[in-house]
């Protein structure tokens, strides 16, 4: 790992939102939101983001879900610090190192509960977002998206399905390392976000899983020109509560949305 943050912004400022909200399933069977997310804002000019789904045939699947995205996120931000990796594979060990913390976080809880890990299952995504590159390690499905400089929109990872139809590979599973996708983008960066398979339906065009603009675009602009970031993170909790999304994603949802901001902006 590099010690020279190359052209990173130290000055760059990231506006981020996030929510995780029941879905339609989760309100009838009377279930607790089993999706998770975290994020925090680097001292290099970046953000991590981590999204987790719980899966919903686990009974303890919230908890692992919760322990999967704090975990990754709090293990990157005290790593990375200002030690910006320089390489693709720098990145890579990166990634890799912080999902096997989550892992190991989430065994960690399983044991004190005396359950097995199966009983906390969870998916989990870890983003990480500097003006200049966007990197993600993935295990399961939804998906992390960069919006570009010029707005355009790339998935830098996506849905990840078993060997069978609507079969998901979890977080949890002995061989995540194993079929972890990574995805590197390099280029100007405006904007990234990240979200659960509950949304991945409505915000990508499936099966290539090429990000949706008309779902996109809105949220994002909100996001950049919003003047209350508790008040927009609200309207984000609203929009994945309302009936437009709640009839067309039954199961749970979540959301992470950041536009980087120059210092004048």
């Amino acid at each position: 790992m590099s010690t020279d943050a190359g052209d990173v912004r130290k000055d760059s400022r990231w506006h981020v939102v996030g929510a995780s909200v029941r879905g339609g399933s989760h309100h009838k069977n009377g279930q607790p939101c089993q999706d998770a997310h975290s994020w925090r804002v680097l001292p290099n000019g970046g953000v991590v983001v981590a999204v987790a789904d719980g899966a919903g045939s686990s009974t303890l699947s919230q908890i692992g879900s919760a322990r999967a995205a704090l975990s990754s996120v709090e293990w990157v931000y005290e790593m990375i610090g200002t030690n910006t990796p320089s390489t693709d594979d720098e990145w890579r060990d990166l990634l890799k190192v912080a999902m096997q913390t989550a892992h190991e976080s989430v065994l960690t809880a399983a044991s004190m509960r005396k359950v097995t890990p199966r009983d906390l299952a969870t998916t989990l995504i870890v983003t990480i977002a500097m003006p200049n590159i966007v990197v993600s390690a993935q295990v399961g499905d939804g998906a992390s998206v960069v919006m570009t400089d010029a707005q355009n929109l790339i998935a830098v990872t996506a849905p990840q399905r078993g060997e069978f139809a609507n079969e998901t590979t979890f977080f949890t599973s002995p061989n995540y390392l194993d079929i972890v996708q990574i995805g590197i983008w390099r280029g100007a960066v405006k904007g990234m976000a990240a979200l659960s398979d509950g949304l991945q339906l409505l915000a990508l065009r499936m099966p290539e899983a090429s990000p949706h603009p008309a779902f996109f675009a809105p949220l994002f602009r909100v996001v950049a020109d919003s003047e209350d970031l508790m008040e927009t993170q609200e309207q984000l909790h609203n929009f994945l509560r309302s009936d437009r999304i709640q009839h067309r994603a039954d199961d749970d949802l979540t959301l992470v949305l950041g536009i980087l901001h120059s210092p004048e902006a």
